[in-house]
């Protein structure tokens, strides 16, 4: 899996119980998701369709980091699904517990938001560089590289 994002849970993240709220983490997934999606399908047109069901496992206090990881299970015709974990990050031992985990879907949508086909050369990108790499997604100084070795 990849990490997608980092976030430190702040002062009015919090809900009544003192947790972070529950809604912010399902925004913070559906974001990070959202950009990795994004990235993956080489397009900004992309929409969620649905979210799996969320069981929150730890409670998330002001202070504590989380991360965001995923990586991609499947892709239909226009869509893709991603499996996504959120990890309180213990910055003291660098162990992670699992908050809450889902699958979601986003579709690539055209201009009138109607669906749209992800390339074909799209997803085959995707399993060379997670076979050959062990992720999705590169950094500019790998694409660099792997193209310098061309």
């Amino acid at each position: 899996m990849e990490l997608i994002t980092t976030y430190i849970c702040k002062k009015g993240d919090e809900g009544v119980h003192g947790n972070m709220f529950g809604g912010l983490i399902l925004g913070l997934i559906d974001d990070a998701a959202a950009s990795y999606a994004s990235q993956i399908c080489d397009t900004q047109k992309i929409v969620t369709l649905k979210i799996d069901e969320l069981l929150f496992k730890r409670a998330v206090k002001v202070g504590n980091i989380l991360k965001v990881y995923g990586e991609v299970v499947s892709f239909g015709n226009t869509s893709v699904t991603l499996y996504i974990e959120v990890r309180k990050h213990n910055v003291y031992t660098g162990e992670q517990d699992i908050v809450t985990q889902t699958k979601i879907v986003f579709v690539r949508i055209d201009e009138d938001g109607k669906p749209r086909p992800i390339h074909h050369h799209v997803k085959e990108r995707y399993w060379e560089r997670l076979e050959k790499f062990g992720k999705g997604l590169l950094t500019p100084e790998e694409k660099f590289r792997i193209g310098s070795e061309i």
